[in-house]
């Protein structure tokens, strides 16, 4: 069965819902999100950044790892990165310190691998949210519990997972690369 899933209060309770694993892989190299506008003008002016917009994921994030539960994800990077992606750079510390495990792979290893280009969360490893956008804006996403598309999903995150480095040594590695 496919339901679709609105953004805002629905996506946010699907994500709040799950038992033991939120599971994202987030393959597009810009995301234009109406609460990201503001701070991502202040990134990209060089003004100081509180936070406060990210507060209520950080929250949730660590609500749900102090229960048991995991959030984990993997990103596409871009080689060079896009302008949105180095801001996420800047900005995904303070998600791994709220509980995330976030690990990151090249967008032409994601090509190789024969990874989707779609966004997706798979959710205690048995409900796909299928992320939907329209000119780089969330607009909804399909439940997707079917057990033979299911699979097709968890093979995803499992080759993703095995090749994608940790966020901290994916930072080492291009520290080097840019000495």
């Amino acid at each position: 069965m496919t339901a679709w899933i609105e953004p805002g209060a629905e996506f946010a309770e699907l994500l709040r819902s799950f038992r033991t694993e939120a599971w994202r892989w987030e393959s597009q190299g810009t995301y234009r999100q109406p609460a990201e506008e503001e701070p991502w003008r202040r990134w990209r002016a060089g003004e100081p950044d509180s936070l406060d917009w990210l507060r209520p994921w950080l929250d949730d994030v660590r609500a749900a790892t102090r229960s048991g539960r995991r959030f984990a994800r993997v990103r596409v990077f871009h080689q060079p990165p896009t302008e949105y992606q180095r801001w996420q750079l800047d900005v995904t510390p303070v998600n791994i310190s709220a509980g995330e495990d976030m690990r990151v792979l090249t967008a032409s290893q994601a090509a190789e691998l024969a990874l989707p280009e779609h966004d997706f969360w798979l959710l205690d490893d048995t409900r796909v949210a299928r992320m939907h956008f329209h000119d780089q804006q969330f607009v909804g996403a399909e439940l997707i519990d079917d057990p033979d598309e299911v699979d097709l999903y968890r093979e995803w995150k499992r080759t993703a997972w095995d090749h994608a480095v940790p966020f901290a040594d994916y930072m080492h590695d291009a520290t080097q690369r840019s000495r």
